[in-house]
């Protein structure tokens, strides 16, 4: 028989909470009203803003975290655990809890448990999640329709990652990193694009997209990105948008402006027209996202003048080429992006700035310097010609080594190797293993007027105040 999740009152408990979407999952329970407790390796505001909440926080991830809990399994009340799938079971606090017989879930089935609580709004898909399902919340919640919501960055609007809100409406992020999607119900269902992404743990694109099928089977409306073939053509939806008139999707645009400072274009919903939007957003991709979220608002009834309203306003998510400060004319902005086609479409935003004059930053940049930690063995191996080939709108490129998220190197592949590959395409490309050799090798590198562009998944971003510090001080960039 298989044991369901506990809404009810049960405790929980998650290892590894401090991760962005434990993290979410977790201050939605503890905003119910439920006990929970977690561990992490580090703290973070992360975890003190749960522990604020009345989480219980441990800073280590031991078997003695479940000792907390003895008197509850004494009364038949062991803690709900749950894990993301970076949790293995050689990890003692999963043992623990194993010979302490509580109930183990996989993150998946607490946010598929919270999905058939209320009427899910689920983003899936392989770039953009983050983005559009920010997007919707804050529109949502902008209309005073007050949503829960469990996504996978943190957006200032909304105070965070998770907001538990008090309608029947729940928007979550839907990851399809270890195929676990396929557990997720919704009643609206997207899919902003299909690639691979994650090759350790799918063989091929096939396999992605049985996934993405299986999932649009549980939802009972599907908005689908017709700009995307692999979408098109094999999870088409019950609702279409696209970029292009020409596709016949239910939503569409036209009138489009790309600038430094934003992007305007004209929506068209099935053949009539409903406005102009302007969004301070960069570049094709987040018209993409703007679009996905027009969609599923409408959808829910929203009136259009609300949803251009709530665009306007809408300012992206931590992390999502996030200013994180200047000094000396040097301008650092922090990104995500960690897969080919994220990277180009990161960059070309970048550089739409500096060609264009005008630019969301406080001054327009002058040269584009691209950061970049690859982001696990298995991506770089895969992608090692792809990535070679995303780097053309930076005038000069720093590579550090692989950030191994768990994984082991399979060979002799590095950041060296990448920086190598680069360099049959670039021209101003260097290499530094570590965040201690990227910090100084930018202490040489930078100058006025140039945009430092971190991207990857990993923690490149650790370096971005150390040298916010550096070039506080009365030193010479040069």
């Amino acid at each position: 028989m298989t044991i369901a999740v506990d809404l009810e009152g049960r405790p929980f408990h998650f290892i590894g909470i401090g991760g962005i979407g434990m993290s979410a999952l977790a201050q939605v329970v503890t905003e119910r009203q439920l006990p929970v407790s977690g561990s992490d390796i580090r703290r973070s505001h992360i975890t003190d803003r749960l522990a604020d909440l009345g989480a219980q926080i441990f800073d280590r991830q031991d078997a003695a975290n479940l000792a907390f809990f003895q008197e509850a399994v004494s009364a038949g009340q062991s803690p709900q655990v749950i894990c993301s799938t970076a949790i293995h079971a050689h990890n003692e606090e999963y043992q623990a809890a194993i010979d302490l017989g509580c109930p183990v879930f996989h993150r998946s089935d607490l946010l598929a448990a919270l999905l058939r609580v209320y009427e899910g709004i689920a983003v899936a898909g392989t770039h953009g999640k983050t983005t559009t399902s920010g997007l919707i919340s804050y529109l949502l919640y902008q209309a005073g329709l007050d949503p829960t919501v469990v996504i996978g960055g943190e957006v200032n609007a909304l105070g965070g990652n998770a907001r538990l809100g008090q309608s029947q409406y729940l928007v979550a992020e839907a990851d399809e990193s270890d195929g676990s999607l396929v557990k997720l119900q919704a009643a609206i269902g997207i899919i902003t694009n299909i690639e691979l992404d994650h090759p350790d743990h799918y063989c091929d694109l096939e396999a992605v997209i049985a996934t993405f099928e299986t999932f649009s089977t549980n939802c009972t409306q599907l908005v689908a990105n017709w700009d995307c073939p692999t979408v098109r053509d094999r999870i088409p939806g019950t609702i279409s948008y696209s970029l292009d008139p020409a596709r016949g999707a239910d939503y569409t645009v036209d009138q489009i402006s790309f600038r430094g400072s934003g992007t305007q274009a004209r929506v068209w919903e099935r053949g009539e027209i409903l406005g102009l939007i302007h969004l301070p957003l960069l570049e094709a991709h987040n018209l993409s996202n703007a679009l996905a979220a027009i969609a599923a608002c409408r959808h829910l009834g929203m009136d259009f003048a609300s949803i251009r309203e709530g665009l306007a306003g809408f300012e992206g998510a931590r992390r999502r080429f996030e200013f994180r400060g200047s000094a000396q004319g040097i301008q650092f902005v922090d990104d995500y992006a960690h897969h080919p086609s994220e990277l180009a479409a990161t960059l070309a935003a970048a550089r739409l700035q500096i060609d264009s004059g005008c630019s969301r930053l406080p001054e327009v940049p002058k040269r584009l310097v691209a950061i970049f930690q690859p982001h696990r063995y298995s991506r770089t191996q895969a992608f090692l010609a792809e990535f070679a080939q995303s780097f053309g709108p930076a005038d000069l490129v720093l590579i550090s080594d692989i950030y191994a998220a768990g994984e082991r190197n399979p060979g002799q592949l590095s950041g060296q190797t990448l920086a190598d590959a680069i360099a049959q395409y670039q021209d101003n490309v260097h290499y530094a293993p570590d965040l201690d050799a990227i910090e100084a090798a930018l202490h040489k590198l930078l100058q006025p007027g140039d945009l430092a562009l971190f991207l990857g998944a990993g923690n490149l971003n650790q370096v971005i105040p150390r040298l916010l510090e550096f070039y506080a001080c009365d030193r010479s960039a040069a």
